[in-house]
């Protein structure tokens, strides 16, 4: 009783202080317990979800070790499974390729013709997700050769389904392939649609069907076929300074391609006749506005799109076989000059 007031007060704010102190260590300990708890945690070895699959995995290969996971995810999809099942395993199938190399190297060719069957599956979704994941392991070479077999049937879907997603995937798929000359008559037969595609309103799905196009304009036996395609009026819209850079690279290196294609020897060998509304017409006919753009497109802001709109001027303007012997060349006979 002795003690001062002001003394017992003081002690009491260092308890309470200490208790406080204590208090939030402990919060924070618990805290700390819980959420290395949650990292720690792992799915029973049973589970069949994709999800905690493809965690499992990446976890797994993080340490060096080869989870088995891929493997069995693929062989998951062997299992009767909905539709949406099928979807997210595949989904984590595509994730793991890329994620797991050395266990994505260890797959067989039966593992790329059970994908491949998935494309006939009746879901666009499985559809979609079949073509993500043999997109995934077309990066690994020795796979290549076996997922060409499914070119035919990839080509077919983007000509007869009209879907956004699975434009974007299966056109993805091809870009990432050498196609080979037996899917030739194929591609003649879905050109029309490829057209379509690259005139319609979703950049990205165009830009894969430009970049597919400009690679089959290379081809000496294909490159009619590409020019007499039909397009629609409004086709030099796509050389407009207004449309996305990385549209109008593809698009120039496309006009760049055709230009070459049928400046050659080869090809200006024989007479061509060409379809009024013919994609030759729009961008090589007496009535084309393509050297307005061309001319528009050489001040764009981008430095790239610049450099390959003068590219394409330049293949008007010259014949590749002229190219080869300047002394021959006759300015008056340019491209360029007919347009004025």
């Amino acid at each position: 009783m002795g003690k001062s007031l002001p003394r017992c007060l003081g002690r009491l704010d260092i308890r309470k202080s200490v208790v406080g102190l204590a208090t939030g260590a402990g919060a924070i300990y618990l805290l700390y317990k819980a959420i290395r708890a949650g990292i720690k945690c792992k799915p029973p070895l049973c589970t069949t979800s994709p999800i905690c699959i493809a965690r499992l995995a990446i976890e797994r290969e993080c340490y060096g070790r080869d989870s088995g996971e891929l493997r069995r995810l693929l062989n998951s999809l062997e299992c009767k499974q909905d539709e949406y099942s099928k979807s997210m395993i595949l989904h984590s199938v595509t994730r793991c390729v890329y994620l797991l190399e050395a266990e994505a190297s260890a797959c067989t060719t039966d593992d790329i013709r059970l994908l491949g069957d998935l494309l006939d599956d009746s879901n666009t979704s499985v559809k979609i997700q079949a073509l993500n994941a043999l997109k995934a392991f077309s990066g690994i070479r020795k796979f290549r050769l076996k997922i060409q077999e499914h070119t035919i049937k990839v080509l077919e879907l983007i000509s007869t389904i009209w879907d956004t997603e699975l434009h974007i995937a299966g056109l993805r798929l091809l870009n990432n392939l050498p196609l080979p000359d037996f899917v030739h008559p194929q591609l003649r037969r879905v050109m029309p649609a490829l057209v379509e595609i690259v005139q319609s309103d979703h950049v990205l799905t165009q830009v894969q069907a430009i970049r597919l196009m400009s690679y089959l304009a290379q081809k000496n036996d294909l490159l009619y076929d590409i020019l007499n395609c039909q397009v629609h009026s409004d086709f030099l819209n796509l050389f407009q300074s207004t449309q996305p850079g990385s549209l109008l690279l593809e698009v120039l290196v496309f006009a760049e391609r055709l230009s070459e294609g049928r400046n050659s020897p080869h090809y200006r060998a024989v007479k061509w006749h060409y379809n009024q509304q013919s994609l030759h017409e729009a961008l090589f006919g007496d009535e084309s506005r393509l050297a307005d753009r061309l001319l528009a497109l050489v001040i764009h802001p981008e430095e790239d799109v610049q450099i390959q709109a003068c590219k394409v001027i330049v293949s008007l303007q010259c014949p590749q076989d002229l190219r080869v012997r300047p002394s021959s060349y006759h300015p008056s006979h340019s491209y360029f000059k007919s347009r004025e």
